[in-house]
């Protein structure tokens, strides 16, 4: 009789352990991709805020190459973005970001270019206003794919 408790005893443990083991591995399966899914949505987030600060510093800044203009109304949009980039980005981000702004407002202040001044302007490099910005967003953006090569499913 001794024997058949044992058996019983044997059978509930074994049958906890791998009900205990199906959870663990269950668990640990969800957590990775709900961690997976969280760093994505936050990439995704990031990167739709940057593509909208280039847009619109892209905008402003064709504006401000042919427009003489004093009037801060057409930045208050970009100040806007560009506040909410100080929240999330880093700061090689914001820098990169502030340096836009200032380069639009100067042009801003500068006189009109003609389109052969726009060919030089070009070919010296003027137009690359947005390359550092792009290049900080392209850093910061390959680091959430690092997170995920480093922290595998399971």
């Amino acid at each position: 009789m001794e024997a058949s408790y044992f058996s019983a005893v044997a059978g509930l443990v074994g049958a906890a352990v791998g009900g205990m083991t199906s959870f663990g591995t269950t668990w640990v399966t969800q957590r990775a991709q709900l961690r997976e899914h969280s760093v994505m949505a936050m990439r995704k987030q990031r990167e739709s805020l940057y593509v909208e600060f280039i847009r619109e510093a892209s905008r402003l800044f064709a504006d401000a190459l042919s427009h003489e203009r004093d009037e801060i109304n057409d930045l208050v949009a970009l100040y806007a973005i560009m506040a909410h980039l100080r929240m999330v980005a880093s700061e090689r981000i914001v820098a990169a970001g502030d340096l836009v702004i200032d380069t639009i407002i100067d042009a801003y202040h500068q006189p009109n270019r003609s389109l052969g001044e726009m060919r030089t302007f070009a070919a010296s490099g003027g137009l690359d206003t947005l390359r550092d910005f792009s290049r900080a967003c392209q850093v910061e953006l390959s680091r959430y794919g690092a997170l995920l090569r480093h922290h595998p499913r399971r």
